[in-house]
């Protein structure tokens, strides 16, 4: 029999998470929205109350959680704000390479650091010529020695200038190109390292994304996780976990502009009745609500199939991520225009909502790749 309920553990944590968004995020996601600066205050609370580097294991500090409960948490972080709500999971983000891939001294040395430091960590995997081509990476990391000499330039990575230190990505034997691509912990901190000021951007502004340019950085090389070559199938396995933690941050955004507009549309009055009594502001609210309840179950799939160690749980991953982000834009969007002008103004919160959907089709491969993905998979 199949089963959709929570457990009781399941419902305390979702509850636990709602609580932190409501004491924390909502309060003041329109205040972060307007500075565009890395939200410090949240992200030393979110380390307080136990919230940050949720999936990674208890003795790294983590809480523990599979995928599915790190996407049940994920849900409710996105409902308070996408942009805050990044800044805590971009960090699961950059730690999973070393969860996958470092060995035991690594894992102790920079997990113990970042919770003592209560610090974040930034994935460094985009280029300006290499986005969704990850094979299109030029950076390079040439032995010398005991070090890795690290030079390349890397463009749109979340919590880079708030980053204690990085996950990097880069070539190991340039001649062999893409199937040397090696990862790689880099200290924030070294000589060479210059993180550039932060993209100005259209939505998700409490998270900030800056370009690092590498310019003969000294590695030590006992920070190579794994071994040299390995990198693009270490960026893979973190994608196959991560991506159900963005559909289920749009899941969340798109819960809270339906709600919002729900209640609106109810207390609206227009030609002597709620404008919710209009067939077609009905209509537009079963829609999105039959959206995100699609949308839910998709990504709870992702996880469970991800979780039980099916093969089905690369292809899910895509898929829920795919579908969730462009539920996301359309519900945000249907949102503003049930709310007519007040959607449209910067005192409520869909507009915002709105510009912040529109990254989650876009990062962690945009949703024309992940239609690639997918077809790839079905057509095999």
């Amino acid at each position: 029999m199949v089963d959709f309920s929570l457990t009781k553990e399941q419902q305390a944590l979702v509850e636990k998470y709602r609580d932190f968004a409501d004491r924390f995020i909502r309060p003041d996601r329109l205040k972060h929205d307007k500075l565009a600066e890395f939200p410090w205050d949240i992200v030393k609370k979110a380390y307080d109350e136990g919230i940050m580097n949720g999936p990674m294991p208890k003795k790294f500090g983590g809480n523990g959680y599979n995928i599915f409960e790190g996407a049940l948490t994920s849900e409710e972080l996105g409902a308070g704000c996408i942009g805050i709500g990044i800044c805590i999971d971009a960090n699961t983000l950059a730690l999973t390479p070393m969860l996958l891939a470092a060995n035991e001294k690594q894992q102790a040395k920079f997990f113990g650091q970042i919770n003592e430091e209560k610090a974040v960590a930034a994935y460094c995997l985009t280029e300006p010529n290499a986005g969704s081509d990850v094979q299109g990476i030029k950076s390079t990391a040439i032995l010398t020695g005991d070090k890795y000499i690290l030079n390349g330039h890397k463009r749109f990575i979340t919590n880079g200038e708030a980053a204690s230190f990085f996950t990097v990505f880069a070539q190991t034997d340039p001649e062999r190109g893409s199937r040397s691509l090696s990862a790689f912990v880099v200290p924030a901190d070294l000589p060479g390292i210059e993180v550039k000021p932060h993209l100005e951007k259209m939505g998700q502004k409490a998270s900030v994304q800056n370009e690092i340019i590498f310019t003969d950085v000294e590695v030590p090389k006992e920070n190579l996780l794994g071994e040299e070559g390995h990198g693009f199938l270490i960026a893979m396995k973190t994608f196959d976990r991560t991506r159900t933690g963005v559909a289920a941050l749009s899941l969340g955004a798109a819960r809270e502009a339906y709600e919002i507009s729900k209640e609106w549309s109810k207390n609206r009055i227009q030609f002597g009745k709620p404008i919710a009594a209009n067939q077609a502001i009905g209509f537009m609210l079963a829609d999105m609500a039959t959206q995100i309840e699609a949308a839910r179950l998709l990504t709870w799939n992702a996880a469970w199939n991800y979780d039980t160690g099916t093969k089905k749980a690369s292809l899910l991953s895509a898929m829920s991520k795919l579908y969730a982000s462009d539920v996301a834009m359309e519900v945000a969007t249907n949102a503003v225009q049930v709310m007519g002008g007040d959607g449209y103004s910067t005192e409520f919160v869909v507009e915002k909502i709105m510009r912040d959907v529109k990254l989650c089709q876009i990062y962690e491969g945009t949703n024309q790749v992940q239609r690639i993905v997918i077809s790839k998979a079905i057509l095999k």
